[in-house]
């Protein structure tokens, strides 16, 4: 890893852990996502006041967070990537491709991002994302060494047409742990990716990625399941959390935000962090 990617990195993580709040979910084109995100002014001006580590955007957003003109932020992490695997409907085909294919990191580094982020969708029958996927991270992979940008894929075990709501993804360890493997083989420089099914089994999928491994959220749950879950994820090696609908579709998003920084970075219990977001402001 380069000096620069080091510094960005260090603006990431806090002693090597992290809260990324990701509210980049316009991207998927999908209406229930967008529950809790129809003011993103409004939604970007109350995450920065809560402080997280992080925010995850797309482009188009960015400037919510970096145009703000105080000096202390969370750190930006940008989504280079857009696909339609998450839309309730399947397609005839599933694709996956780059914003910007011939200067994918551009607009990252115009924007001072900390780090970027791109999808590694496995798919059962879809075999052309998947490639889709590989090529877009090879492109990022060549780019963010030569400048020094640090790079999150999101490994994705999805389930089969038809199980759930689009393509779900799946904890599923034993397909989990092959495909971080690839991901950290093809460069990453930081995983993000589901808990597993028992939550004590996540400690292999920490051990195939071999750099800070952050756990994704997906659909929003009850928060004192949430709460509790973290901190096991965390006791399992988790480096933190990347956290969206479970922060923003809540009813108090800064004291969830509050809640998940005791765990990731005081050690804090699920009930200990339960207490803390019940707290009277």
């Amino acid at each position: 890893m380069s000096a620069s990617q080091k510094v960005r990195l260090n603006r990431l993580f806090n002693h090597g852990k992290c809260l990324d709040v990701a509210i980049d979910h316009g991207i998927a084109n999908e209406p229930d996502f967008l529950t809790g995100l129809e003011d993103i002014r409004q939604v970007m001006h109350n995450l920065v006041a809560a402080q997280p580590d992080a925010i995850q955007v797309n482009y188009g957003q960015a400037d919510l967070l970096q145009q703000q003109a105080q000096r202390h932020k969370p750190a930006l992490v940008l989504r280079t990537d857009v696909g339609n695997a998450y839309n309730a409907a399947r397609h005839s085909e599933m694709w996956a491709v780059l914003h910007n294919p011939d200067e994918p990191i551009l607009a990252a580094l115009q924007m001072d991002a900390a780090a970027v982020v791109v999808n590694l969708y496995m798919i059962p029958d879809e075999p052309g994302i998947f490639r889709m996927c590989v090529e877009n991270i090879g492109r990022l992979r060549h780019a963010c060494e030569r400048y020094g940008m640090p790079l999150m894929i999101e490994p994705l075990v999805m389930a089969p047409a038809g199980q759930g709501a689009a393509y779900g993804s799946l904890g599923e360890v034993e397909k989990m742990v092959p495909l971080v493997r690839l991901a950290r083989e093809l460069g990453a420089d930081i995983i993000k990716v589901d808990p597993t099914e028992n939550v004590e089994d996540f400690y292999r999928v920490v051990e195939a990625a071999r750099c800070p491994t952050l756990v994704r959220g997906g659909g929003k749950g009850e928060l004192g399941a949430v709460l509790n879950k973290s901190a096991a994820l965390m006791a399992q090696g988790a480096s933190g959390m990347v956290y969206g609908r479970n922060v923003y579709q809540h009813d108090n998003p800064a004291r969830v935000v509050k809640a998940l920084m005791a765990i990731i970075h005081q050690g804090a219990s699920g009930q200990q962090a339960l207490a803390l977001y019940e707290q009277a402001e």
